[in-house]
């Protein structure tokens, strides 16, 4: 009896995205196939410095710091698993660690959009681009790289500091919500651009003639854009909780389970639909963020949470 009220849904879905955050991130770390890519891809011969200094330093860089980031998680889950205890000041060291660590890893990106923004400025005024391609291309290449590298890494580096378990939680509370809101924001700017790039190379048949790209295309343009909205509106309405006790944890399942089931239907439908298309091109050849896939697992069982406690709060 006392293994059943320990091994709960929440803690076995909470160790299943563990494991799976270490996991995907122990694979980057060691697929050093990727840098250079670019290079190889454009012929033989083919070399800019620049695209080995992103590889390098986003790649095998920030690799290492998510790979650092996932170790840590994983292996205080087997402890917390196998000691069936951890205590809370260990708790927030841990928090903290991972957090920071996942921050940096954002931070190595940087690189990329800023050697991709000075090209694409620099060729764009001496080849006589239009205005309109040179913006075109900085919102749908560059703008969603600098976001994630930039905007990313303050919220988390902020949230990281923040934790600390003699303080109120309050403040820590909406840090960490806003953090999860701007991550939705995030992915939505990351995939939406992707797919708008897509179908401006391939054409608008690219979406009518395969069903699932369709409602992929309208799932990233338009559904990850509502839910960072829910999110950022539960962000505000929730700013006043000051114990985890208060927060409406189904609301946050909810987000958990949507943000997971988006990045399970493109991966399952790459399985079952087959082929190798620019859309599956990209998010699964070159997404660092599959590992997200598991979110349901944790989602589903803050849906049978405890409703929150009311408290009058003054104004």
């Amino acid at each position: 009896m006392t293994d059943r009220r320990f091994f709960t849904p929440l803690k076995i879905g909470l160790f299943t995205v563990t494991a799976s955050y270490f996991l995907f991130a122990l694979h980057d770390a060691f697929t050093l196939s990727w840098i250079g890519e670019w290079n190889r891809l454009a012929g033989p011969g083919h070399f800019i410095f620049e695209v080995y200094v992103e590889d390098i330093v986003g790649d095998v860089f920030g690799g290492s710091f998510r790979l650092a980031a996932g170790i840590i998680a994983f292996a205080a889950i087997i402890y917390y698993f196998y000691k069936r205890n951890i205590s809370k000041p260990a708790v927030f060291k841990i928090l903290r660690a991972i957090i920071a660590l996942e921050g940096l890893y954002w931070l190595m990106i940087f690189s990329a959009g800023y050697f991709e923004t000075r090209d694409l400025f620099f060729t764009g005024a001496f080849a006589h681009s239009s205005v309109s391609v040179v913006l075109n291309s900085f919102a749908l290449n560059d703008l969603p790289v600098l976001v994630e590298s930039i905007v990313l890494p303050i919220f988390l580096f902020i949230l990281a500091y923040k934790l600390n378990p003699n303080k109120p939680l309050r403040g820590q509370i909406q840090w960490a919500l806003l953090t999860g809101t701007i991550y939705v924001f995030v992915f939505w700017l990351l995939e939406s651009t992707i797919w708008i790039s897509v179908v401006q190379t391939k054409g608008w048949v690219y979406l009518t003639s395969y069903p699932q790209n369709l409602l992929s295309y309208v799932l990233s343009v338009f559904g990850l854009l509502a839910l960072a909205i829910y999110a950022a509106g539960f962000s505000l309405k929730s700013r006043r909780a000051e114990t985890l006790q208060e927060l409406n944890l189904k609301i946050v399942g909810v987000i958990i389970l949507a943000l997971g089931l988006y990045f399970l239907w493109n991966y399952l439908t790459w399985i079952y639909f087959g082929g190798w298309s620019n859309w599956y091109a990209w998010f699964m050849g070159h997404n660092e963020d599959l590992w997200i896939l598991a979110l349901p697992m944790l989602g589903l069982p803050l849906l049978f949470a405890n409703k929150p406690e009311r408290k009058n709060h003054s104004s």
